[in-house]
């Protein structure tokens, strides 16, 4: 009888602790990653993900006493998938949030199934202005594109450069930050001479650049997107620009961190301006490259860094809602976050969940034998002029 009893209660101990496996599964909170990894954005896939990588391994993989799962999927930058993939990770995942989204059309995709679901998702990459009103479960931590035109513009008529042609390229993203420019440039009293935009498949930069050299401007102002920077720039060499004395200015996606050692000497003396520079002088920023490039054996850029930032944002509105998941108290937690982030102060706007960052204006510098994009001055707090309330 004793031992009939034992064998109840071992067993009794047994079914409980199977019983409770499922409850301790339930503490998991999945985050789904949706990021091009395959196709000809894969590089911001990459850079994406290492942040998020770099973000756990300096940091731990709990937030609120709940384990943090990654649930990493390839969309290949095709914005059909995407939502199908977003979709699927909700409902067969039972993922409580989202984050990614290399591109504009691949953000504006899930808006629905954000709507429909109820649940956060952390955009790390695309950047048109457009993309937040889809959604109120929609926050930013990558920037709104003309975040980083505006101060360029204003640099460029403080530093008498008063006469600009733009180049952008000629989708979402491209108009947004020639408009982000044009508007500060001409409210700071510079003159607009000509605005030329270039397709964004398979760009000959040429007879643009070309263009632009007959209009003799003191600058030329461009865009393009990240990754086709070292073909912009090998054809502004050959084309002559700088040595009819025509001034290149930029946002940062022309000299990325990423790519910059590639493009070489010709970038060297281009200003840009851009929220974030693997040459950034904080402790934070240290500690992320050196995790980024122990890990992944890269230089992160500034996709990397909204990763990074998308998990800060999430773990810390897990705290804030003491590891309740429900959507609505999440995207509320976010809302007038403020932390510092490798590339500085930064906050979450709370009506408009988008990101409130330093503007820094840099200059392509030869150090320790790389090149860097070196920042000399910033411009504090900028928001996105087209969202800004």
């Amino acid at each position: 009888m004793l031992k009939r009893r034992s064998f109840m209660v071992a067993a009794g101990v047994a079914l409980g602790c199977l019983m409770a496996l499922p409850a301790q599964a339930q503490e998991a909170v999945k985050i789904g990653l949706v990021l091009p990894m395959t196709g000809p954005f894969a590089s911001t896939g990459r850079q994406v993900e290492a942040g998020v990588r770099a973000y756990m391994a300096l940091n731990g993989d709990e937030a609120a006493g709940k384990k943090i799962e990654i649930v990493l999927r390839d969309d290949a930058g095709t914005a059909d998938q995407t939502r199908r993939i977003a979709q699927e990770l909700v409902v067969n995942e039972g993922v409580s949030m989202l984050m990614g989204f290399g591109l504009t059309p691949l953000a504006m995709s899930v808006a629905p199934v954000l709507n429909q679901a109820k649940i956060p998702a952390i955009i790390t990459s695309a950047t048109t202005s457009a993309i937040m009103p889809q959604s109120e479960y929609f926050v930013r931590t990558s920037m709104g594109g003309p975040q980083s035109a505006v101060p360029v513009a204003t640099w460029a008529v403080e530093n008498d450069l008063k006469r600009v042609v733009t180049l952008v390229t000629d989708y979402g993203p491209g108009h947004d930050i020639e408009k982000g420019f044009v508007d500060q440039f001409k409210k700071d009293g510079g003159e607009i001479v000509e605005s030329v935009r270039v397709p964004l498949q398979n760009p000959d930069f040429a007879p643009f650049l070309q263009r632009v050299r007959d209009a003799k401007p003191d600058a030329v102002f461009v865009f393009v997107p990240s990754g086709v920077g070292s073909l912009f720039m090998k054809q502004f060499v050959e084309r002559g620009l700088a040595d009819a004395g025509i001034k290149l200015i930029a946002t940062g996606d022309v000299t990325d961190d990423d790519l910059l050692n590639g493009i070489g000497d010709a970038a060297k003396g281009v200003i840009t301006g851009h929220f974030y520079s693997a040459n950034h002088d904080s402790p934070e920023n240290k500690a992320f490259v050196e995790q980024v490039r122990k890990t992944n054996n890269m230089r992160p850029n500034f996709m990397s860094v909204g990763g990074y930032d998308a998990m800060h944002l999430a773990y810390a509105a897990l705290e804030k809602t003491g590891g309740d998941t429900d959507g609505t108290k999440l995207i509320e937690a976010m809302k007038g976050m403020e932390w510092t982030s490798p590339r500085g102060p930064i906050m979450i706007d709370p009506e408009t969940r988008d990101i409130v960052q330093d503007i820094y204006i840099r200059e392509v510098k030869e150090v320790d034998g790389e090149l860097y994009n070196v920042e000399f001055t910033k411009y504090e707090k900028i928001r996105d002029p087209n969202t800004a309330k």
